[in-house]
């Protein structure tokens, strides 16, 4: 809503200096409007500042107004951080972030970015069950088939039981509940099949 009115703020504006140029050169009136055209031009080249808080901390404290900020300001937000090359979405994803990933994905993220583990977004949202990241993610053209370096799809993820993959979860749990990830293993157990389903 704020990036519109921003828009429609600045449209207008440029739509007004225009006419009074045009309307100016209609007259034959040769005033000094190059100080009106340097106010136009600084009005449609004035830039959102990306906020100082990096566009993977925002996403994994879940601050969206600083996500909006990014976007707005044309941050890349398609850069990987540096432990496993994983983008703010894959992260969103992992993290269950369910608002940042939307902001994301509709700032134009790449749904289809694979980590240094060849896992995307899909992978890991349909892995640790955030259903409704799934569902975005495939609305809006996340790749079914694409295979991890472990030879996987998001599908194969979610195929093996729930106590096979305890671990797993246990692991990530242990390594990243200190940043604030939090299961729910026994609705990740219950909505496993419903993923799988999805991604068939």
């Amino acid at each position: 809503m704020k990036t519109q009115t921003i828009k429609s703020n600045k449209s207008a504006l440029i739509a007004v200096l225009f006419t009074a140029l045009m309307i100016l050169a209609a007259c034959g009136t040769r005033q000094d409007n190059a100080s009106g055209e340097n106010e136009g031009s600084s009005a449609r080249t004035k830039e959102v500042k990306a906020p100082s808080m990096d566009i993977h901390s925002a996403t994994v404290i879940g601050d969206l107004e600083a996500i909006q900020q990014h976007i707005q300001a044309g941050s890349d937000l398609d850069a990987s951080e540096p432990t496993l090359g994983s983008s703010a979405l894959i992260s969103a994803a992992v993290f269950g972030k369910t608002e940042i990933a939307r902001a994301l994905i509709e700032g134009g993220a790449d749904v289809n970015l694979q980590n240094n583990e060849g896992s995307t977004a899909l992978h890991s949202a349909a892995f640790l069950c955030r259903l409704e990241i799934v569902k975005m993610l495939l609305e809006n053209g996340a790749d079914k088939e694409l295979l991890n370096i472990y030879g996987s799809t998001a599908l194969q993820s979610v195929l093996p039981s729930f106590a096979d993959v305890k671990p797993i979860y246990d692991q990530f749990s242990k390594d990243l509940g200190p940043l604030g990830f939090k299961l729910d293993y026994e609705y990740v157990e219950a909505t496993r099949p419903i993923i799988a389903d999805m991604l068939k």
